[in-house]
């Protein structure tokens, strides 16, 4: 009998959110991501221990002029790891410390290409990921322009989601479980995970892009549990967690996809800063889940290079 994750996949891409080597082989994902805070959760990996210890000597002989500088070598180089293992896309964060900052976004996103070229790595297997900030949705604007693909990450609302659009980002990552997360600690648990409040806002973002034939491909993440995957089976894509896939492979239940809406045939209305940060700031969630995210990524940042210098 085809496993739920085999039907899965004939609806939707299935992407690896993680950075275990060994899983990305196991599963066979198309695309994958790297980020500081996957770096150190595979910081014990033979691969992952091997490029630290390379990264750590450089700095110490003066290779590097920062340890940011260094952390972002590493960042890179464990990158190349995952496109040996992948075909498709590797998503590469820009330092979250830059996510108010449009300009800097833009040049290291830049700096991140050219060290992947020297690689041998195409720019167009690389999205250069960014925080859905109005500054971080600008610099994907610019660099999108320029034919350099971005994944607008950290994404919880629909003013993010018409930004990205009309910045004509690749790829959005609305996050599912950060926002039932939010909604549980407030004491509203859903009932089922058709009423999930994360489900529900990517199936709106879904919607939207569909009436509006918007190309941006939406990528549903941060999932909890296997029903809230199964539940946007037909999105453009799925990130998906070890843990989950191993369990989607070993359930073997009929996965349908959800319906798509038909083109109302009109463009995507334009959306200015100030009616961005209005909506930012009318919703709760979006704005405490915003602020977290990026708070988390920073610290992560600042964790890596502290095991950089030690």
């Amino acid at each position: 009998m085809t496993s739920t994750l085999d039907q899965l996949r004939n609806l939707s891409v299935v992407v690896a959110d993680t950075a275990d080597f060994q899983a990305i082989e196991q599963f066979k994902p198309i695309d994958a991501t790297t980020n500081p805070s996957l770096i150190l959760k595979q910081a014990q990996s033979p691969v992952t221990q091997e490029l630290i210890s390379k990264t750590q000597e450089q700095l110490a002989s003066g290779v590097f002029r920062s340890v940011s500088e260094a952390a972002l070598d590493l960042s890179i180089r464990f990158g190349f790891e995952i496109a040996k293992r992948i075909t498709g896309y590797v998503s590469t964060e820009v330092d979250a410390r830059l996510s108010f900052n449009t300009e800097a976004s833009i040049e290291q996103a830049k700096q991140i290409i050219d060290q992947y070229a020297k690689l041998g790595i195409a720019k167009e297997r690389i999205l250069i990921k960014l925080a859905s900030t109005w500054e971080g949705i600008q610099a994907a604007r610019a660099l999108e322009a320029q034919g350099i693909g971005c994944n607008l990450t950290l994404l919880f609302c629909e003013a993010q989601a018409i930004a990205a659009a009309n910045a004509q980002a690749t790829l959005i990552s609305p996050f599912v479980g950060r926002i039932r997360d939010w909604y549980i600690a407030k004491g509203e648990t859903p009932s089922s995970v058709e009423t999930d409040p994360g489900v529900l806002s990517v199936r709106r973002i879904l919607d939207l892009y569909s009436r509006h034939n918007v190309k941006t491909i939406v990528m549903g993440a941060s999932f909890r549990t296997a029903d809230q995957v199964l539940a946007l089976a037909g999105c453009d894509r799925l990130t998906i967690s070890p843990t989950l896939l191993q369990e989607l492979e070993a359930r073997t239940e009929s996965v349908n996809a959800l319906p798509k809406s038909k083109s109302s045939g009109e463009a995507l209305p334009e959306i200015d800063r100030d009616t961005f940060l209005l909506q930012i700031a009318a919703d709760p969630m979006a704005t405490e889940k915003l602020a977290d995210g990026i708070t988390r990524f920073v610290k992560d940042q600042e964790t890596l290079e502290s095991l950089l210098v030690s």
